[in-house]
């Protein structure tokens, strides 16, 4: 079997069987379907029973994003790991171009692919990520309309979104998969950093198109999510980050805060969403266990960065290279538009 597809599934029933039935339309056909369901309440078990080409795993309780894509290791036979969310719907030719770039680029420990926007498909959601200098990542052209784009097809990338993404089981086996500390969000860059570091390329599979529904599990600017993103985008930094870019963490820190803090009281970009929701308190105390919880997981981030360090196979110089290729500015991290 070439390639396993890994679903992670929390309470997503009213997702599942246009994802799932996106999948049976595939021109691709050397694939299995692993579903890992988190404890879900909502039905998600009994229907995922029913059909036949899933192989279930069910799990006790939500372990997250990143230990559930773990779980499905045992079970996954591909050469090829491709991670898929729940809430997304792929077109019939998406895997069968997807494996064809992985095919043509061995080099490429990860594959991304052109993540387009349910809601809106003509704006794009992801096409493979790009970093700030304190480690927050987005989606490249996240917004942008895809016809006003101009792409090159198999370009490089930094690292693919965990959203819709290949990953080689090569690339896994030396360097290890999602670290489930992470629980969700910020999991893949993690993975895509190391794999980077390790010497493994990245590249975009343009043609192989998917749409999302954003942010559809933990809300785009929910309490949680904020926490976790603020907490685990210190985890990747402080595991796979330069050591120059560790000293300078806290001054970039600053300034995204500053600059967070300017579209807030403009009401520009995600500060407009910030401004007009219902739990501005509860999001800045978000971000603020955040930053404590990752002050407080140091010891053992600096264990796990030993471990990063021993696969290592680019320079100081040569990571500080393929970052600034795909830097990404706190203007363009919080959606706020040219002056």
């Amino acid at each position: 079997m070439r390639v396993s597809v890994i679903i992670v599934n929390w309470n997503g029933l009213g997702h599942l069987p246009e994802c799932l039935d996106s999948l049976q339309k595939q021109t691709f056909r050397d694939f299995q379907v692993i579903v890992v369901d988190n404890g879900s309440s909502d039905g998600s078990v009994p229907y995922l029973e029913q059909r036949p080409e899933v192989r279930l795993v069910p799990l006790e309780k939500n372990a997250g994003f990143a230990a559930g894509n773990n779980a499905a290791l045992p079970f996954a036979r591909g050469e090829y790991l491709v991670t898929l969310n729940n809430d997304t719907k792929a077109e019939p030719d998406w895997l069968e171009k997807l494996v064809a770039v992985a095919d043509r680029h061995p080099e490429a420990g990860m594959v991304g692919c052109r993540i387009l926007s349910y809601q809106d498909p003509e704006r794009v959601d992801s096409m493979g990520m790009a970093i700030c200098r304190d480690g927050m990542s987005r989606g490249n052209f996240r917004g942008r309309r895809y016809a006003e784009l101009a792409v090159e097809d198999e370009a490089e990338i930094l690292f693919p979104s965990a959203c819709v993404a290949l990953y080689r089981r090569a690339m896994v086996d030396q360097i290890g998969f999602f670290d489930g500390d992470f629980f969700a969000y910020c999991e893949d860059s993690d993975l895509g950093l190391r794999g980077r570091l390790a010497g493994w390329q990245a590249v975009l599979a343009r043609d192989a198109v998917v749409y999302h529904k954003y942010s559809m599990t933990a809300g785009t600017l929910s309490p949680l999510k904020l926490y976790l993103v603020e907490r685990n985008h210190f985890y990747a930094v402080v595991k796979n980050f330069p050591l120059v870019l560790l000293l300078t963490l806290p001054l970039y820190t600053l300034l995204r805060y500053l600059v967070q803090a300017r579209v807030v009281l403009h009401g520009k970009g995600t500060g407009g969403e910030f401004k007009t929701s219902g739990s501005r308190n509860e999001c800045a105390l978000a971000l603020l266990r955040g930053m404590r919880d990752a002050l407080l997981a140091l010891p053992t981030l600096t264990r796990k960065r030993a471990e990063v360090m021993r696969h290592k196979n680019l320079s100081p110089r040569e990571t500080m290279q393929l970052l600034r290729r795909h830097h990404l500015t706190f203007h363009e991290l919080l959606d706020v538009p040219p002056s």
